[in-house]
């Protein structure tokens, strides 16, 4: 097995940023009926700029550690950016290829951060 993918099994398993924030600005859930994933979202944003993030969730392997990995890159950064992200951003952060029919899974942490930043600009 690669670093990458050794990365990916260790945030399954010991996922960061994982719990509840106190008086999140906005939380958004996303899942994948095909597989069953599930992930919850809490943001805090202030200017812009994520200043918090935490997130629960069930889910494989790679939707749990993309989640995780992800989470720690999106702190600090302008929301902006956030939505600018795509499938091969993720690809990226994880180091490793992704089949097609596990991008969904891949995906899932981005879609619900990205859902969340377009729902707090709506408030």
């Amino acid at each position: 097995m690669n670093i990458y993918a050794d990365n990916i099994l260790d945030h399954y398993h010991h996922p960061r940023n994982s719990g509840e924030l106190k008086n999140p600005d906005i939380t958004h859930k996303e899942n994948n009926p095909a597989c069953g994933d599930e992930l919850s979202v809490q943001l805090k944003i202030k200017g812009g700029t994520v200043k918090d993030i935490a997130w629960e969730g069930t889910g494989c392997a790679i939707s749990i550690g993309a989640m995780s990995i992800l989470s720690e890159e999106l702190r600090e950064r302008k929301t902006d950016d956030i939505l600018k992200m795509s499938e091969g951003d993720i690809i990226k952060i994880l180091g490793v290829p992704i089949s097609k029919r596990r991008m969904k899974c891949a995906t899932l942490g981005l879609e619900a951060v990205k859902h969340a930043v377009i729902c707090n600009m709506h408030k």
